[in-house]
């Protein structure tokens, strides 16, 4: 078939290479000049299979009163009269129970799981680098309580077969050698040893070229207008340049899915929360993480990417702002030298990105009431984990393939 892709981020870009790799004819548009500009661009640089949970859990309206009073705050709400947004948050906050965090969190975990062998099949037929490391994932924890509330993360993983383990404080230090200089301020943590690390940026710009090769256009600075609807059934998309038609279209824009899905009635509970992140040259490698070292504290990812650091994190719910404040720039700042004292932060990159976030924490994959219109969006904080097994999903569900996980509760659908 003729198949649309919008959007050139990580996901658009591994969509359209798994399609591409079925046979179909791909195109995928985007107003970038270039792959992986926006959101996948500076993320934290984690790929998450077992670190992966929803935002919405028990104890997380309370956390979140505490939270904003923080001057280190994991999150930052600047409310204002948006519907979308109130309307997000409400959906969140319903989904912060028990038994709806069991259901949400078993999905992340089903599709991150299929990512992280989809992955390593793509990695091994490609041969793309990006900085990568496949050495896990460890939460670190400064308080008991933390290492107490940690339970319910253990158990879900456990359910689902997920390789975990729990680390005293010397555990940590033995698999993150730089923090015997902190060690007073740790007392363990959870290691998701299958978790691996890596450059989204690079991956994206390597896999777009793997995709041209198997014939792929990228339509660069396109700007979309529209989707074309007629009678019930997708027939292309309405650019700033030009109409291209399509026998089937898939819309990969992250946050801004639901402004192009609005006007065919479609609503789509995405909503975006940004992430700030830094990028530090490492001065000495003796004191700098060799995975990734996820702050519970202030829910701060610092990785280790080649001769960097990637230092990313925090949660604004402010609407469609990318301006980069300097108070967020000081959490980040904080969290990294108080774990591993003596790098050059004069020396970072500092960046943000629009995270699309679901309400449930997972993503939206499938059809939807318009024919040959499919989504592959919603993944919030876990595009880069869960972005190969997304694309399969796709791909198959594209050319009517029975998928090889089940992805019937991944669909818009689920919304009612």
């Amino acid at each position: 078939m003729k198949v649309i892709v919008l959007g050139a981020g990580i996901v658009g870009v591994t969509s359209a290479y798994q399609l591409a790799k079925a046979g179909h004819e791909v195109t995928v548009v985007d107003r970038q000049p270039g792959p992986a500009l926006e959101t996948s661009f500076a993320n934290a640089g984690e790929v998450s299979f077992g670190y992966c949970s929803p935002w919405a859990a028990p104890g997380i309206p309370m956390k979140a009163m505490k939270w904003l009073f923080m001057k280190h705050a994991p999150l930052i709400l600047r409310p204002k009269l948006d519907m979308a947004m109130l309307s997000w948050m409400a959906r969140m906050l319903s989904n912060c129970t028990s038994e709806r965090y069991a259901i949400n969190k078993s999905r992340m975990l089903r599709l991150a799981d299929y990512s992280r062998i989809a992955l390593a099949e793509l990695r091994a037929e490609t041969g793309i680098a990006y900085d990568e490391r496949m050495q896990g994932t460890l939460q670190l924890f400064r308080t008991e309580q933390q290492l107490d509330a940690s339970a319910k993360d253990v158990k879900a993983l456990a359910a689902d077969g997920i390789p975990y383990e729990v680390l005293d404080r010397d555990g940590c230090v033995r698999f993150e050698p730089a923090l015997k200089h902190v060690r007073d301020k740790i007392v363990g943590g959870l290691l998701t040893p299958k978790d691996e690390t890596g450059d989204c940026f690079k991956f994206s710009n390597a896999l777009a070229a793997k995709a041209e090769a198997l014939g792929v256009r990228f339509a660069y600075g396109t700007t979309i207008k529209a989707l074309d609807v007629e009678a019930g059934r997708v027939r292309g998309v309405i650019t700033d340049r030009e109409r291209m038609s399509a026998e089937a279209v898939v819309v990969a824009l992250g946050s801004y899915s639901p402004l192009l899905l609005e006007p065919l009635g479609i609503r789509l509970p995405v909503y975006p929360v940004k992430g700030y992140s830094l990028t530090i040259p490492i001065a000495d490698a003796s004191r700098a993480p060799e995975s990734t070292v996820m702050d519970e504290t202030y829910k701060i990812a610092i990785t280790r990417l080649g001769d960097r650091i990637r230092v990313g994190g925090m949660a604004e719910i402010s609407g469609y702002t990318n301006d980069l404040g300097l108070a967020r720039r000081s959490t980040l700042e904080y969290s990294v030298t108080d774990l591993f004292p003596g790098g050059d932060i004069s020396k970072a990159s500092f960046w943000s990105g629009l995270r699309p976030m679901t309400p449930d924490g997972t993503p939206v994959i499938g059809p939807t009431k318009v024919a040959g219109l499919f989504l592959n969006t919603g993944h919030g904080t876990l595009g880069w984990t869960m972005s190969t097994g997304s694309a399969r999903l796709i791909g198959d569900l594209v050319g009517g393939r029975q998928p090889e996980i089940d992805a019937k509760d991944l669909a818009i659908s689920r919304y009612g």
